[in-house]
């Protein structure tokens, strides 16, 4: 019961704040905009999770993401389009999402081939409502995080303020490079075998034990930031997108997981102790709150 209940809570969501969105924006065969882009991105997930849970594989959850990121940025842009010639915002908006979400699809996808296995659905993806609860909270997340920049490419705005557009790209930009070059540099160190069942310290990650997701956040600061001058009313409320890749990151899955997996393989090492100590949690060179 508690995975249908929350498949069903991340659907409510999802309708609240895409509701929230489409304030003053435009509809698509009489139904508002941003309420059906976000219904598609739960369809494909849960077409996708059909065969995923027949065939008992984890294989193609994270590309499943990538796939609605595609689709959902392409409604947008074709419904703005409609009306009148998609203008330079968003289309600049729609290329950061898509190329952001094609480098970590292909990068997650390529990963999990590789390895064999995401070991967080050893489990789930033996039970039907489990296995759908994570298809499911992926499409809350895809929706989610994008949901001001949906929100911005559908409203179809001529650029409205430079300097939210330079500081926001500015972030976005930082941001980008912060999760790619982390990425790289640990798919990199994980590919010597001298460095099998070892932890990496070195290049972005001597500055920060999750740069990464670091990177994650201002990606989304970024877009939230360029977003900003152009929503009106209940719109603001898809300014949630950065907040909830925060929440999620720092205190739902994402660090918590990996710091409790840290801490179960390299624990016992004063190696790792010195690392851990030394070394900021999230935000490189912050170091003042080290304490666990």
């Amino acid at each position: 019961m508690r995975d249908i209940f929350i498949s069903i809570i991340s659907v409510l969501i999802a309708c609240a704040f895409a509701w929230a969105g489409s304030y003053g924006g435009p509809s698509f065969a009489e139904f508002p905009a941003l309420m059906l882009i976000a219904g598609t991105g739960f369809i494909i997930h849960w077409i996708i999770f059909l065969p995923s849970f027949f065939f008992i594989t984890e294989k193609f959850y994270d590309i499943t993401g990538t796939i609605a990121y595609f689709v959902m940025v392409g409604l947008a842009v074709y419904i703005a389009s409609e009306s009148r010639s998609l203008s330079i915002l968003s289309k600049i908006i729609a290329v950061m999402v898509l190329v952001w979400a094609l480098r970590l699809g292909l990068f997650l996808l390529i990963r999990v081939f590789r390895v064999g296995e995401d070991k967080r659905f050893s489990e789930a993806k033996k039970s039907f409502f489990k296995f759908l609860m994570f298809f499911s909270l992926s499409a809350l997340w895809v929706f989610l995080t994008t949901a001001n920049a949906l929100t911005l490419i559908l409203n179809n705005p001529d650029i409205n303020g430079f300097i939210f557009l330079g500081i926001g790209g500015i972030i976005w930009i930082i941001g980008f490079l912060f999760e790619v070059i982390a990425d790289e540099q640990k798919r990199q160190f994980r590919r010597k075998d001298s460095n099998h069942g070892h932890f990496i310290t070195t290049g972005l990650w001597s500055m920060s034990r999750h740069p990464n997701y670091f990177g994650e956040i201002l990606i989304w600061i970024g877009m939230a930031v360029i977003s900003f001058p152009v929503l009106s009313g209940w719109q603001y409320a898809t300014l949630i997108s950065p907040l909830f890749v925060i929440l999620m990151l720092t205190r739902v899955s994402g660090i918590n997981l990996l710091e409790k997996s840290a801490d179960k393989k390299w624990g016992n090492l004063d190696e790792y102790q010195t690392y851990k100590s030394t070394t900021a949690t999230l935000i490189p060179f912050n170091k003042s709150k080290n304490k666990n």
